[in-house]
């Protein structure tokens, strides 16, 4: 990288938009939370959060999660990848959420977190035991 280029990826600068994200999660979970906030799997996690409060299942903010109760331990994995997405590109996430589109099937970020995880796909089946035994 050439002497005065601004990096907006992997950067300071994107660190800050990831700790401006997570403030302004905190606070909008903290006022609309009655549920648990528990951390777990590097998240905040703010149950009980009305459904106008998030999109979908629950919205990742920097490193909070919010959710009416959709917080089961595979979900959470895949939280932590956005969370990861956040702190690699900061405060450009949500634009290019919004650019990578609505359909999280065709979304490069929900596919990167996994869509079986997030609740995009069925969960595969696994094979009975009983059955492979004959």
């Amino acid at each position: 990288m050439s002497r005065g280029t601004i990096r907006l990826t992997d950067s300071p600068i994107s660190r800050a938009g990831f700790w401006w994200a997570t403030c302004v999660g905190f606070v909008w979970g903290s006022l609309w939370s009655t549920g648990r906030v528990e951390r777990r799997n590097g998240l905040f996690v703010f149950t009980g959060m009305p459904k106008w409060t998030f999109g979908r299942g629950g919205s990742c903010v920097g490193a909070c999660y919010l959710t009416n109760r959709n917080d089961s331990d595979t979900v959470l994995g895949h939280e932590a990848v956005h969370k990861q997405q956040w702190l690699k590109y900061g405060m450009l996430l949500p634009f290019l959420y919004l650019l990578a589109g609505r359909d999280p099937l065709r979304n490069r970020f929900e596919i990167e977190a996994g869509l079986e995880a997030g609740g995009y796909l069925p969960k595969r089946r696994r094979p009975d035991a009983s059955r492979r035994a004959s």
